[in-house]
Order: C-alpha cells, then sequence, then structure tokens
C-alpha cells in the first residue's frame, strides 16, 4: 500500500476480531486506530480523510452508497475504494487467524484495473409488450408511465378492453426476434390491430404474416419459450413468468428506467488477423460459436462476428480461444493475473499459509459468500475470495497461473442459475489438471468447480478441502499474447516437476499439440501451409520441404481439413523441449531439377509418377519429345512448346498491313490476296 493512501478500517460494532498491530505489521503501514461504527458513530473519521488529497481504502462494502453520498456533500476529490473484508473474512470462526488474508485484500484494493472500451447505445423508450391477459395489459399499463408502450397480444382471450385507447393493441405470434437493447427487430404471424369498434369479445382487424417492427425494449410475459437464446445476457429484453407477480414487477421497475443514452462495456476484443475460424471454406476453430450462451458470435467465412451488443461479458469465448484472437477486457488477462500475483505475494508476506483462490462472479456468488458468514461458519483463514464479472471468463492460462504463482488450489464458484454455460469453464479445468497431472503436481485436483445452490453445502466443501502444500510462488510477467504467457506459466511449473517429462498428453481438442503426416499420402502440394492462421506450418522455396513449429500449433484442424491427400493428422500434446521452439522438418522429398535449365521445379517422386502414368499413354504426350514436357519447369515448358513444329500456341498467319504501294501494285494486277499474309 503506498504512502499517498489512507485505510479505513472498522470492526462493524466488535462483530470481528480485527487486530490493530496484526494488521499494521501484515500491510506494513500503521492503519491507524480501528472503528467500531465507521458509518454511524464515527463517521466523522471518514470525513476527515475524505477531505484529504490521500487516496481512500475503505473496509466496508456495505455502506459504500452513504460513504459515496457524504463524500460527494463534501466535494471530496478523494479516489475511494471499498474492500469487503467482513464477509470475506471477519465473519468465520477462524476470523482470529484472518489477518494475512484481510492484509492482502487491503493492499490489493489499490491496484486499478485498464478499463474495458464503452459502447454508446440509444434507447428512446419504444417498449413493446408480449403477452396475454389481463397481466400484460396491467404491466402495459404500469410501463406506459415511463415508456412508449405496445401491447401485441399471443392469446386475445380472458382479455377486458380498458375504456381509453392509450395503449395500441394488436394480436399476432412472433416468429423471429433479432438485435439488442435499443435496436431490436421483430417479425409477427397473423398480426391485426384491435379494431375501435370492439364490443364484447375482442374484434381484429384482417391478419397478415411476416408483418414487421422495431422497439427498443421487449418484455416477453408470454410464457412460452425465449425469444433469444441466453437471453439472460441480453440488456433490454425481459422473459418472465406471467404468473410470478414479483418476477413481473422486478422486470417493469428495470425496464422503466431504461431510457435515454447508455453506455456498456464492450468486453471483448477481436484481432481477426490470428483467428482459426477457418480459411477458404475449408473449417478450423468453432471453440467460441460454440461456448457463447448469448448467441453474439456469428460465423462469418473465414473470420467470425461478434456483436458487442448482444454480449453480454461471460467470456467464455476468451477462455477457450486457442490463439488469442479473442481477449477478454473486463478486465483484461494481463490485470487479472498480476491481481492475483499480489494477492499471493501480500498474502505469504503477512505470514498466510496454504492460499486458495476463490473465483466467484459479482452477483450470485457474492450473494453466496454472504450467506456462509451471516450463517454459518463463514470462510476458512486461506480461502482468498476474489470476484470477477463472470467465473466463466477463467481460462487454463488464468487458473495453471494462480498454481503457478503460490496458490494451493483455485475454486471456481459457478452461477447455478447459469448451469448450462459451463461447458467452456469445464473443459479449461480440465485442461488445466491434465497438465499439472501430467507434471506429477497434481496429487488431488488442485483446481475443481462449485456449481451449487445450498450455501450449507458450498460451505461443507469449503471447509473439508484436502490440504495441499502450494508450489513454490514464481513471480512472472504478464506482458504478451496468451501463448506467451502460457508459456512461461508451463516453463515455470515444469522446473518444479521432479519428473520433467519432455511432453505430456492432453485431452483431446486442446490447443497446444504435433501434427502427424503418412509420408506415403503426402505429396508436398504445401496446401495445407497457407491454411495455417499462425504459421505453424511452412514451406522452404525452392525446396521440397514441409516444416512445422509446434509451439505454434493451436490444433484448429484447418491443414488436416485442406489437405487433400488427408495425410494429416493431430496429436494433442504440450512439448517442453527445446525444439518445439524451432522449425523441423516434418517430411521432405529429393527435389527433381528440369532436364532443360536444371532449376529445381517438383518433388522426385512426382515427376517419376506423373510419367508413368502419362508418357506414351496420352494423346498430349504420345512420343518421346512430347513426354520430355513433363520434366521441364514451367518456363522451359512453354518454351519448348513454342519451338516445336506443334505448338499448341501458334494461329494462323496475320495479314501484313497494305500500304499505298500495295493498292497501285493491286490495280495493275501485280499483287493477289495471298500476298498479305505474313511469311513467318
Amino acid at each position: 500500500m503506498g504512502e499517498k493512501t489512507r485505510c479505513l478500517v472498522c470492526n462493524c460494532e466488535k462483530t470481528m476480531p480485527l487486530d490493530e498491530k496484526k494488521l499494521s505489521k501484515a500491510l506494513g503501514t500503521d492503519i491507524g486506530q480501528i472503528n467500531i461504527s465507521l458509518c454511524r458513530a464515527q463517521l466523522s473519521n471518514f470525513e476527515k480523510a475524505a477531505q484529504t488529497d490521500q487516496d481512500l481504502i475503505v473496509a466496508c462494502t456495505q455502506e459504500a452508497p452513504l460513504f459515496h453520498e457524504v463524500a460527494e456533500e463534501l466535494g471530496s476529490n478523494s479516489n475511494i475504494t471499498f474492500v469487503n473484508i467482513r464477509e470475506a473474512a471477519g465473519w468465520s470462526k477462524e476470523a482470529h487467524k484472518a489477518s494475512p488474508k484481510i492484509a492482502a485484500l487491503l493492499n490489493n484494493a489499490a491496484h486499478q484495473n485498464a478499463p474495458a472500451r464503452l459502447k454508446s447505445i440509444q434507447s428512446d423508450g419504444m417498449c413493446l409488450i408480449y403477452g396475454s391477459g389481463e397481466p400484460a395489459l396491467e404491466a402495459a399499463k404500469l410501463l406506459s408511465e415511463k415508456l412508449s408502450v405496445t401491447l401485441l397480444l399471443s392469446d386475445a382471450e380472458d382479455f377486458i378492453l380498458p375504456t381509453t385507447g392509450e395503449i395500441p393493441i394488436y394480436r399476432g405470434d412472433i416468429t423471429k426476434a433479432e438485435g439488442s437493447f435499443g435496436k431490436f427487430s421483430i417479425a409477427v404471424d397473423n398480426y391485426a390491430p384491435l379494431r375501435p369498434a370492439s364490443r364484447g369479445s375482442l374484434d381484429f382487424a384482417v391478419a397478415r404474416n411476416n408483418a414487421t417492427s422495431k422497439c427498443s425494449l421487449i418484455l416477453d410475459m408470454s410464457g412460452g419459450t425465449a425469444l433469444f437464446t441466453g437471453h439472460q445476457h441480453r440488456d433490454g429484453y425481459q422473459h418472465v413468468d406471467p404468473n410470478d407477480p414479483t418476477s413481473v414487477l422486478r422486470s417493469i421497475i428495470k425496464l422503466s428506467e431504461m431510457v435515454g443514452e447508455f453506455e456498456k462495456p464492450i468486453y471483448i476484443d477481436y484481432n481477426a488477423d490470428i483467428c482459426a475460424h477457418s480459411r477458404s471454406k475449408k473449417q478450423g476453430c468453432n471453440k467460441c460459436l460454440d461456448v457463447c450462451p448469448a448467441g453474439a458470435i456469428l460465423d462469418a467465412g473465414d473470420i467470425v462476428e461478434i456483436d458487442s451488443g448482444i454480449c453480454g461479458g461471460c467470456g467464455s469465448c476468451h477462455s477457450v480461444c486457442p490463439t488469442g484472437a479473442i481477449n477478454y477486457q473486463y478486465p483484461q488477462r494481463n490485470d487479472t493475473l498480476e491481481r492475483l500475483q499480489n494477492l499471493l505475494s501480500s498474502y505469504a508476506k503477512a505470514g498466510g499459509k496454504n492460499p486458495v483462490f476463490l473465483m466467484h462472479d459479482e452477483t450470485s456468488g457474492s450473494e453466496m459468500i454472504s450467506a456462509i458468514a451471516r450463517y454459518g461458519e463463514g470462510l476458512p483463514a486461506n480461502i482468498i475470495p476474489y470476484a470477477l464479472h463472470a467465473t466463466t471468463s477463467l481460462g487454463h492460462v488464468e487458473m495453471t497461473g494462480m498454481i503457478a504463482s503460490g496458490a494451493s488450489q483455485v475454486i471456481c464458484l459457478a452461477n447455478p442459475e447459469r448451469r448450462d454455460e459451463l461447458s467452456g469453464l469445464e473443459t479449461e479445468v480440465e485442461l488445466s489438471n491434465s497438465i499439472l497431472n501430467g507434471l506429477g503436481l497434481n496429487d488431488e485436483n488442485r483446481i475443481q468447480v462449485i456449481c451449487e445452490t445450498n450455501p450449507d453445502k458450498v460451505e461443507a466443501t469449503l471447509w473439508t478441502l484436502p490440504d495441499i502444500k502450494p508450489l513454490k510462488s514464481e513471480i512472472f510477467q504478464t506482458i504478451g499474447s496468451k501463448r506467451d504467457i502460457a508459456r512461461i506459466i508451463f516453463s515455470n511449473l515444469h522446473q518444479q516437476s521432479k519428473q520433467k517429462p519432455d511432453f505430456i498428453a492432453l485431452p483431446q481438442n486442446a490447443p497446444y499439440g504435433r501434427l502427424d503426416i503418412d509420408k506415403e499420402a503426402c505429396t508436398l502440394c504445401m496446401a495445407c501451409t497457407s491454411a495455417c492462421p499462425t504459421s505453424a506450418i511452412t514451406d522452404m522455396p525452392g525446396e521440397p520441404k514441409l516444416r512445422f513449429t509446434q509451439s505454434a500449433c493451436v490444433q484448429c484442424g484447418l491443414c488436416v481439413n485442406t489437405c487433400p491427400e488427408k495425410a494429416l493428422s493431430l496429436v494433442p500434446q504440450l512439448s517442453f523441449t527445446a525444439s518445439a521452439m524451432q522449425p523441423e522438418t516434418l517430411y521432405e522429398e529429393e527435389p527433381f531439377e528440369c532436364i532443360s535449365c536444371g532449376t529445381p521445379f517438383a518433388t522426385k517422386s512426382t515427376i517419376e509418377r506423373i510419367s508413368e502414368q502419362l508418357a506414351g499413354k496420352h494423346s498430349m504426350y504420345e512420343n518421346e519429345e512430347r513426354s520430355s514436357l513433363i520434366k521441364m519447369c514451367d518456363n522451359c515448358r512453354v518454351e519448348a512448346q513454342a519451338n516445336s513444329s506443334n505448338d499448341p500456341f501458334s494461329a494462323s498467319p496475320r495479314p501484313r498491313p497494305r500500304t499505298t504501294q500495295d493498292y497501285i501494285s493491286a490495280e495493275k494486277g501485280e499483287l493477289t490476296a495471298k500476298d498479305f499474309l505474313i511469311d513467318d
């Protein structure tokens, strides 16, 4: 913690056994007197600190709104950060041993993540309510006070017409919905407006199909399947059970505030240059498309397109992308790793032992930890909670990086409401444990996922974790591409392995591995070299030689799918040899030299095979002179054909331009038509 940073700690009316001397020693700075009621009786202590030029860290998140309000009234210019030490450490049966964890949490609060870019969204307040019966009408009435509402009835039964036509009412079935907050578009079948003269039952005009419309917001109370895949991630769209008044009211309140101009983080940065999705209509990597729960990623030929308006920031695409073409920005990978390393370093300096990271999201995960702290035994003293926007943004690089930096275990506390979105996270956990197992560093799985709704079960799991000693802490640079950072982490782990294997086998679809080649089938056509997005496969100009660099291979399969001879196959593995970083010859043949100029232009076996199949057997190569063309390079072949008696490129003689003298001679009968042809 820097000299210009002031820390205010409160024991929340003595519900936490905080020791001022222990904390000061652990932090390496005097924190001053520990407050008992900073948000009430001792609020003046905050006011004094907020009026200085120092950055301020307040060890309380529950009363953050109050502190923000007070600071605003005072005109404070202090940069104020709030840290939860109560549920994270102080409310625990091991709170008396939690000083190292508290010190690490406070010390880490000073780190500022690089901000993500923002996307501006305009909402004009046009809201479509899709549903049936009185619940849909009541929702429309409430929202119409703040928004411009249109009611589309999926079922016109059990509906009492309002006495005034303030809300446009239609009937129809939504068949297609696209777009995102501020720019939704829908297609409707059986679309018909309500007739004003309706009496008794509702009467609609003649229906038509494929009617289209646009809106900024949608409240879906139809009770059927959601209009969008992964609708929880789609801002501006609410899919609720019409028979659940609480959920309906919550959606109404949320949508009523969504009018005007908004800023949304752009969660993902995409570099199409290194994307391994496709080449020349040959399929490669589809991992990001397979794991995106919101449908925000679309196939766009050789690359993919990411709709930042739809993207909800789960980060699954970032975690599974083999090349690093997709990078999470909320926060960036290097920020996450740097903060995690700072936490471990501060924890170790304060005397902490066997640190375990509990990675959780900011919503359900924080609520789960709060429930454990308030109604249970709290978190063990060595379990350090770390909040993310989404745990699914964690990949094997971050997970193994934590282990390499000194964490004994990594627990991913997943959101149980999004259990169906965990395929990417589970794949990355499996890959991480496979790497650790292959190195002999994983007596028990150091990395695991907990997806549970019951706080008691989560608490029981955390208190019965196996006692695993951490590896030797290795602080590494977090600058570079995804694979650069991964290579550093794997090297650190390999150094701590007793076996120090040259390579370890990995699960299928792992982004590391070698390429096997069937030399009997390969013709060295070099089609694979142009398909490879990472230049892992290269050729040698002028030589029939195929080169392969294992460290650059992402196992996307483009080379396999491109090879016309089906001579290539992928072998997932992680190599630790120095040769993996250098190009090696995968396959080569003796070159064949042109019989005319001596220039190598093909493989000897290929020319011999073609000669055997065509020479003397095909009309174009019926004699020795014509057959010799097969053994010539492109330039010599063209030249030989042009100089032959049977030049395939020859044409009829060109007419000679006529001159004045020609016309005079023609009148005298001295020239004929043949005289005007060029004599070659």
